[in-house]
């Protein structure tokens, strides 16, 4: 027994030894090709002139005989395919791409396909001709795939996600695409809130994100919704669903940004802009019963992170949307929500001990912007906000924000100003008496004066003829039209002449 033990040991040793090299020299035979479709890749990269358009040609022609013929084996034809999309990445030279019939033969790839691999082989290979060229977008458009398109929505697949919401989101630029077809005959919101269902139950489960994917296919999700409901505004309502989840998204997930409004923070910000907001069964999503302030502290930290991230040139384009939605979940928010907002965006006791707009606070930056020459856009949001906040009351508006800040945007928007400034001020309810500068805001018993001697009479004569002179230097300069005041007092015989040693009557 102990002889035909060993003789058994033995021979497993031999089957084992054997198949052990069988496996290896299976995965040395992958890894060959594997490496050797990487080397042939890294020589399409390289490839320009009339060797890529050669190569494209051939390709082109490859995978359209394979869809009637069917003669490529499947690595074959998704080689093709990835070869195609590495060619495609730079538009010149590879003109056969970008006809009408090489987004045929990749829609069909793309969307006829039994094979996910090759479909979404073919979706890279379409994404990149629909980015690069804009007349490829209204090829595809009249091919008529708008339904499989809208299908393909339903996958859980995240590569799937990404490459189909990118599509649509391109053909909604110069194209004749019909966008409420899409939404009413192809379901298109009902996949899109299923799809930011999926993400906001991972977020709201506070799990880790280890697929980038993951989180750039919610941004051309969020990209996709954006512009769907901006250019088709009557079926907004048809994605009011996907109002949850975007604050699910937004307060509860936790996303790696080098900026606060980076992507996909800055597109769930955006998404909130076109959606009907004041829906009444939007309301507990918008303030939750047990975190009413939840959606509104948000926003406001991320404004307040947004400070010292921008350049003023940035701040139009990356925080002028998020005041936006700030406006709106204020307009809407009940009364304690309400009185939350109003205690982080208007100026506090603290803000006044300088004048308004001076201060490091976050309503003192808004101040500050509200004269911002680079951003229009951005500075004309914040005084809206500001006067919502405000309650659309120009006495209330000036003893919130001072004269100063306030004067310009009452006069620009035909709005009364109070006939004086201080009666702003006669109905103030805060806590403090003080009395405050109606001009700066500031109080009046911090006000710091400059500490210089008054002018003496020759003084004030001196500048009397410098600003005679500097009145008849614009007029000969053709700067003003109109009078000098210093020569129509003398005229008018204001401005007398006076003795050296004339003296003024003391009572």
């Amino acid at each position: 027994m102990v002889k035909q033990f060993w003789s058994h040991l033995a021979s497993f040793r031999r089957m084992f030894t054997s198949s052990s090299s069988k496996h290896n020299r299976h995965a040395t035979a992958q890894g060959s090709v594997l490496m050797a479709g990487n080397t042939q890749l890294a020589q399409a990269a390289m490839l320009s002139g009339p060797a890529k358009l050669s190569a494209v040609t051939n390709l082109v022609g490859k995978l359209t005989e394979d869809l009637t013929s069917g003669k490529l084996l499947p690595q074959q034809r998704d080689a093709a395919l990835e070869e195609l999309k590495v060619y495609g990445r730079d538009p010149r030279d590879a003109d056969p791409i970008f006809t009408q019939a090489g987004i045929e033969m990749l829609a069909q790839h793309a969307f006829e396909s039994p094979s996910s691999t090759t479909s979404r082989n073919a979706l890279r290979c379409m994404c990149n001709a629909l980015l690069l060229k804009q007349e490829c977008r209204q090829m595809f458009v009249g091919l008529g795939y708008e339904a499989k398109t809208c299908d393909k929505l339903k996958s859980d697949d995240c590569d799937d996600e990404f490459l189909v919401s990118r599509i649509i989101f391109l053909t909604t630029y110069d194209t004749d695409i019909d966008l409420e077809q899409l939404v009413d005959k192809h379901s298109l919101a009902e996949f899109l809130v299923k799809n930011l269902a999926r993400h906001a139950e991972h977020h709201a489960a506070g799990q880790p994100t280890t697929n980038p994917m993951q989180d750039m296919a919610l941004t051309e999700t969020l990209k996709l919704l954006f512009n769907v409901t901006h250019h088709c505004k009557q079926r907004a309502k048809s994605f009011s669903g996907s109002i949850p989840h975007l604050v699910t998204i937004l307060c509860k997930g936790s996303f790696r940004v080098g900026k606060p409004l980076d992507l996909p923070v800055g597109s769930l910000v955006n998404a909130f802009l076109n959606l009907e907001l004041g829906a009444k069964d939007m309301q507990t999503s918008l303030y939750p019963p047990t975190e009413p302030t939840l959606l509104s502290d948000r926003l406001i930290d991320l404004l307040g992170q947004s400070r010292t991230k921008y350049k003023d040139e940035e701040l139009e384009v990356y925080v002028t949307a998020l005041l936006g939605v700030i406006r709106a979940v204020y307009g809407l928010a009940p009364e304690g929500v309400q009185a939350s907002i109003k205690q982080k965006l208007l100026p506090t006791e603290d803000d006044r001990n300088e004048i308004l707009g001076r201060s490091s606070s976050l309503p003192s930056w808004l101040l500050k912007n509200t004269t911002n020459a680079v951003a229009p856009k951005f500075r004309d949001t914040i005084s809206e906000l500001l006067f919502d906040l405000s309650d659309r009351d120009a006495s209330k508006f000036v003893e919130n924000v001072g004269y100063g800040f306030a004067s310009g945007f009452l006069y620009n928007k035909n709005i009364s100003l109070p006939p004086n400034a201080s009666q702003a001020f006669s109905n103030d309810t805060s806590s403090s008496n003080r009395p405050v500068n109606p001009i700066t805001g500031q109080y009046l018993d911090v006000e710091r004066h400059a500490d210089v001697p008054e002018m003496t009479d020759d003084e004030k004569e001196r500048e009397a003829e410098k600003l005679f002179v500097l009145f008849q230097r614009l007029q000969a300069n053709g700067a003003i039209s109109v009078e000098n005041p210093m020569r129509t007092a003398v005229e008018q015989g204001r401005f007398e002449e006076l003795p050296d040693d004339h003296q003024e009557d003391v009572d």
